[in-house]
């Protein structure tokens, strides 16, 4: 049995449980218990049980959320959930969990809040006098297209109101689920109102089972590429995050193979570890990957100033030092030999409608236009 065969095995460890990528239900920094997991001998050997997902319906109070980061190409965006099944095990999302009293562990990715009047409050938020359209970006914190989404299609009712209002959105999922909604993406997607990208991570299934077990498969992903561009939506692919020593030497084979499905721009985020990812991810490399846990680590506090982590704007995607600049060109010479990123339109914001809320009605500027 070679290393990647026997990492891959200690998948039967009683810390785990199955289908989940956190190793541990380590306490958010705000709870005034800490929980730890110690091996005191009564654990079994047998491995957990499948831990079940629960989904709490959220009235919220707004919808979009503004930023004003230097970081990303958009002021506005949209979380349709709290927490995600896909249970990405490096999600910078994570430790917003902390915030709700869970953890950012297990909690994160079993314990989900979904936001049920969503698209009413999108359809008032828009309304507003003074309000100025502007890309709405969909995926920046949990994905819209979660394993919930396929009964609750919280995400599509959004969609469906920013088409009747004509109004421009990008979208980044990790589900091949994201081809369900094509009826609504293609037609806006005619009138410049929308893009897709994709997150590939790895082409390598059993990494990707590790790192994001219940996202789509790599392959299923790469069929989503395919499927929206052959239906005119514009598609790129997000290589995210890289890990050092881990999967940032398949970043030509991932951009390669996204091309060749359709992809015409991409991008990359280097691995962020804010506040209690950093342990849950050092215990997600002891767990699976512990021949490789000092290389990664290392190699990640070269790009990020000695440190695992490094929250400054202009420097937290992308990192700094040499080996940092290297990736920087090797990704540019790798786009420009694909011809990704030649052509990035900006998506239509001039063909906004205001909606009509029940019991309101157009003004007569609205029904002039």
């Amino acid at each position: 049995m070679d290393k990647t065969e026997h990492n891959a095995c200690t998948l039967s460890s009683p810390w785990l449980s199955r289908g989940r990528g956190a190793v541990s239900n380590a306490s958010g920094r705000f709870e005034a218990y800490k929980r730890e997991r110690v091996q005191d001998g009564w654990l079994s050997e047998e491995p957990a049980e499948p831990l079940r997902t629960s989904v709490t319906e959220e009235q919220a109070k707004h919808i979009l959320t503004r930023n004003k980061s230097p970081d990303i190409p958009f002021d506005r965006s949209i979380n349709a959930y709290r927490g995600c099944e896909h249970g990405c095990v490096y999600c910078f999302a994570r430790p917003t969990h902390a915030f709700l009293g869970m953890s950012p562990g297990l909690d994160f990715e079993s314990k989900l809040f979904a936001k049920s009047n969503a698209a009413d409050l999108l359809r008032q938020e828009i309304s507003k006098k003074g309000y100025k359209p502007q890309t709405i970006a969909m995926g920046t914190n949990t994905d819209p297209y979660q394993p919930i989404e396929k009964e609750r299609r919280i995400t599509r009712e959004i969609l469906k109101v920013l088409a009747e209002c004509e109004h421009p959105v990008s979208i980044v999922t990790k589900s091949r689920l994201v081809v369900r909604d094509l009826d609504l993406l293609a037609p806006m997607a005619e009138k410049g109102l929308v893009k897709v990208a994709l997150s590939v991570t790895t082409l390598d299934r059993k990494l990707a089972r590790n790192m994001e077990p219940r996202a789509s498969t790599p392959q299923r992903r790469l069929d989503a590429i395919r499927l929206l561009s052959d239906a005119g939506v514009p598609t790129g692919v997000m290589f995210a995050p890289v890990i050092p020593a881990l999967n940032d030497h398949e970043m030509e084979a991932v951009l390669s193979a996204a091309a060749h499905a359709g992809a015409k721009e991409a991008g990359y985020i280097l691995l962020r570890l804010p506040l209690e990812l950093t342990g849950l991810f050092e215990e997600w490399l002891e767990e699976h990957y512990p021949d490789r846990k000092a290389r990664v680590l290392n190699r990640l506090k070269e790009m990020r100033g000695g440190k695992l982590n490094d929250p400054r704007f202009k420097h937290r995607m992308k990192g700094s030092g040499f080996e940092a600049d290297l990736m920087r060109q090797r990704f540019g010479n790798l786009c420009r030999r694909l011809r990704l990123n030649e052509d990035r339109q900006a998506l239509a914001a001039d063909r906004f409608k205001k909606p009509v809320l029940k019991g309101g009605q157009y003004s007569l500027l609205d029904a002039l236009q």
